[in-house]
C-alpha cells in the first residue's frame, strides 16, 4: 500500500526527500525485514502471552518419546505471528499488482486458515473435556479431518496451477535464437515483450515468453520443460499435467 501511495505521489510530481526510494526493491525489502522483526519480537510476545492467558496451550499425546513434553504449553495458534510477519510487510511494501505477490498472499492466508480451523477445533475439544470434568487426551479426531485438509490443499493447488499457466503476467525470459525463442506457448491474447541486453559486450535479444520451462538446481542441464512429458499430439493438454503437478507439490509439501 505504501508502495502504491509513494508511486502515485511520484507520478503527481509531489517532490519531497525520500519519495523515490520506494521505487527500489532493495529499500522496500529492508523495510519489510525490519517490520517483520518488530512484529515477531515485540508483538509476538504479546500474542503468546494472550494465548497463554486464554489457556490455548498445546497438549501432547504421551507416546513415550524422548523430549515429547517440551512442546507442552506452547500456544496452539502461535502460527498467527508468522502470518502477520509475512502479510503485513507484504501489504505495505510490495507491488500488489504483481501476480506472484497475490499468489503468495493467497497461499499464506489460505493455508493459515486451514491451520486456524484445525486449532480451533482442538481448542473446542479441550474445552468440552474440561466442561465434562474429565482429563483431556489429545487424539487425531480432535482437529480438522485429514480429508478436509487435503481437499483445501487440492483447491489451492488448482488455483495456483491455473493462474501460473493461463495468466499472461507469468512469463519467463528466453533468449531469441534464430528469431524465435525456444519452447514457448503461443496465445492469441499474449503480446511478447522484447528486450536487448548487453552480455559480455554483445547485444542479445530476450523475450518474455509463455513457457512451461522450470529451473532445476544443482544439475548440468538445469532446465526442464513439462510439455516434453507428453507425446507431440497431446501437448495441447499440457495444462492438465502442469496443474496436476502443482496440486501434488502443494499437497505433498
Amino acid at each position: 500500500m505504501l508502495y502504491h501511495l509513494f508511486d502515485w505521489l511520484n507520478q503527481e510530481n509531489f517532490r519531497f526527500p525520500g519519495v523515490g526510494l520506494f521505487q527500489f526493491i532493495t529499500f522496500r525489502v529492508m523495510l519489510a525485514l525490519i517490520l517483520s522483526l518488530v512484529i515477531t519480537m515485540v508483538y509476538g510476545r504479546r500474542i503468546i502471552r494472550f494465548l497463554q492467558r486464554r489457556q490455548l496451550g498445546e497438549t501432547v499425546r504421551e507416546l513415550g518419546l524422548q523430549g515429547e513434553q517440551a512442546k507442552v504449553g506452547t500456544p496452539t495458534m502461535g502460527g498467527v505471528i508468522i502470518i502477520l510477519a509475512i502479510v503485513v510487510p507484504t501489504l505495505l511494501f510490495a507491488n500488489l499488482e504483481k501476480v506472484y505477490i497475490r499468489l503468495m498472499l493467497l497461499c499464506t492466508v489460505w493455508m493459515g486458515a486451514i491451520g486456524l480451523i484445525d486449532d480451533l477445533l482442538k481448542v473446542r475439544s479441550k474445552k468440552r473435556a474440561k466442561a465434562k470434568g474429565v482429563e483431556y487426551k489429545k487424539s487425531d479426531s480432535d482437529g480438522l479431518a485429514g480429508r478436509f485438509k487435503i481437499f483445501g490443499q487440492v483447491i489451492l493447488g488448482l488455483i495456483v496451477g491455473a493462474t501460473l499457466y493461463f495468466n499472461n503476467s507469468v512469463v519467463v525470459k528466453r533468449e531469441v535464437v534464430d528469431k524465435k525463442p525456444a519452447s514457448t506457448i503461443v496465445k492469441d491474447d499474449f503480446v511478447p515483450k522484447y528486450d536487448t541486453i548487453m552480455v559480455d559486450g554483445k547485444a542479445r535479444v530476450f523475450v518474455d515468453a509463455k513457457s512451461m520451462i522450470t529451473t532445476i538446481p544443482f544439475v548440468k542441464s538445469h532446465e526442464f520443460n513439462y510439455a516434453k512429458l507428453l507425446p507431440e499430439g497431446w501437448r495441447d493438454y499440457t495444462y492438465i499435467l502442469y496443474i496436476g503437478i502443482v496440486i501434488f507439490i502443494v499437497t505433498a509439501v
